[in-house]
């Protein structure tokens, strides 16, 4: 899929999601432009600052101005500022023992990319990972301001299993997670099994090196979605337990349908930092 617009909206709501990720409301935006004039018409560019002043605008944010500069391919994204109470903000040190973890998005968008180009993935599957992606993380951030968020965060380039060694390095503690109640995009988990991958996916599996475990039962193909860079990914936020199961409902409640209870935080105890069961 190569349409410019789309492409746009996923880099805009990839950036403001930095601002959602610390709980904070994004003000305005600037336009950081790459594009190779001498290959492609200026209505590729039009289309593409189209298709992020549709995120800025929904996210309540305005366009500044921006900057483009000629280059061998199109780059695009967002120089975003935002506000927050300075006693309210988010970071993704805080979380404590007994936490709940909860994702508000599904993951697997780095390897359905890559397949696609080899037209692997079903139109339906690319259809669900496009809406995904250009979905802003704003309900979310709202909603989860209403609960007690100890740490948070949004995964993306590293993956979930980067963006969680971040927040329990900085937190001093250990996540326990259930692999089945990960959401994962439709056809994400069936194109690791057939041996497709990212170029990022070893980075990010030894960026958590040694600091990681998985079941004993969990074949190699399994694991390799935890490594998945996304773009544009869900937020994870790390809430008490008891208010776990009110803030996934409050969520449902606003339209974020794809948002799962996917862990717990605990203590260190073994050495292993992430436990992936």
């Amino acid at each position: 899929m190569n349409d410019p617009y789309i492409f746009g909206q996923i880099a805009a709501a990839n950036a403001i999601s930095d601002v959602y990720a610390m709980g904070g409301r994004p003000i305005t935006c600037l336009n950081l432009a790459m594009f190779p004039s001498k290959k492609l018409e200026p209505e590729v560019l039009h289309q593409i600052v189209a298709g992020a002043l549709s995120k800025i605008t929904e996210s309540g944010a305005v366009l500044a101005g921006g900057h483009t500069i000629d280059d061998d391919e199109p780059k695009f994204g967002l120089a975003v500022t935002g506000i927050v109470h300075p006693r309210k903000y988010w970071s993704n040190r805080g979380a404590r023992p007994g936490d709940v973890v909860i994702l508000t998005k599904p993951i697997g968008s780095g390897v359905l990319f890559n397949a696609n180009i080899k037209k692997w993935v079903s139109d339906e599957a690319m259809k669900e990972c496009i809406a995904l992606l250009t979905t802003l993380n704003r309900k979310a951030a709202e909603v989860a301001a209403g609960f007690e968020v100890h740490a948070a965060t949004d995964i993306t380039g590293f993956g979930l299993a980067g963006h969680c060694y971040e927040m329990v390095k900085g937190s001093q503690v250990a996540m326990e997670f259930s692999m089945d109640r990960i959401p994962i995009i439709k056809e994400a988990l069936e194109m690791y099994k057939k041996g497709v991958t990212t170029g990022v996916n070893n980075f990010n599996r030894e960026l958590v090196a040694g600091a990681i475990r998985f079941g004993k039962d969990l074949p190699p193909w399994h694991k390799e979605i935890v490594y998945d860079p996304q773009t544009s990914g869900g937020l994870l936020v790390s809430v008490p337990e008891s208010q776990g199961e009110a803030l996934l409902k409050t969520l449902e409640t606003a339209g974020v349908r794809w948002a799962s209870l996917i862990g717990q935080v605990k203590a260190v105890s073994d050495g292993a930092h992430l436990n992936f069961k």
